[in-house]
C-alpha cells in the first residue's frame, strides 16, 4: 500500500481548504432531524490523525426490546455510519453520501451510553474510507464497522 494511502490528511486531493471544526460538526448533527434525534454529541476532532469522536446517549427508543436497556442493531448501525462520514466529511468540508457499510456487532450494548471513535484512512478525489469502533461506558468495544463515502464534489 503507498504511503498517501494510509494518510489522510496528505490524501485530500479533493478536500476543500475548509475542514469542519468540532463546532460545525455539532451544527451539521443538529440541523439533521434523524441525527439530532439520535442526539449524538461531537466530542474531539483531530484532524492530523483524521479521528473524530462522538457521544451517543442511549435512550428507551433505541431499543431492541421495552424495558431492557439494550441496543437495538439498527441505531448502532447509523451511529457507525454518521461517525464515519463524519470523520472523512471534516476533512473536505461536508457530510458526505454512503457508498457502501460493514457493521460487525462483538456483543450487546446493554444499560450503556456509547462513545464511537472514527478514524478516516483514505481520503480521495472520488472516495473516502473510515473505521469506526463502539465502546461501552467501560471502555468495552461492542461493534465496529467501516464504511466508504463518495468524496466527489
Amino acid at each position: 500500500m503507498s504511503e498517501a494511502a494510509t494518510l489522510p490528511a496528505q490524501t485530500q486531493a479533493s478536500a476543500s481548504p475548509e475542514r469542519l471544526d468540532l463546532q460545525q460538526i455539532q451544527a451539521h448533527f443538529d440541523r439533521s432531524p434523524f441525527i439530532a434525534w439520535l442526539q449524538l454529541q461531537a466530542l474531539e476532532v483531530d484532524h492530523e490523525a483524521g479521528e473524530l469522536t462522538v457521544h451517543a446517549p442511549f435512550q428507551e427508543a433505541l431499543g431492541r426490546s421495552a424495558n431492557t436497556g439494550q441496543w437495538h442493531g439498527g441505531p448502532l448501525a447509523a451511529v457507525i455510519d454518521t461517525v464515519g462520514d463524519f470523520a472523512v466529511g471534516m476533512l473536505v468540508g461536508r457530510g458526505l453520501p454512503t457508498i457502501n457499510f460493514r457493521v460487525d456487532y462483538l456483543r450487546p450494548a446493554i444499560g450503556t451510553h456509547l462513545k464511537a471513535v472514527a478514524k478516516a484512512r483514505r481520503v480521495g478525489k472520488t472516495v473516502g474510507v473510515a473505521d469506526v469502533d463502539l465502546f461501552n461506558d467501560h471502555g468495552v468495544l461492542v461493534a465496529i464497522g467501516r464504511a466508504s463515502y463518495a468524496t466527489l464534489g
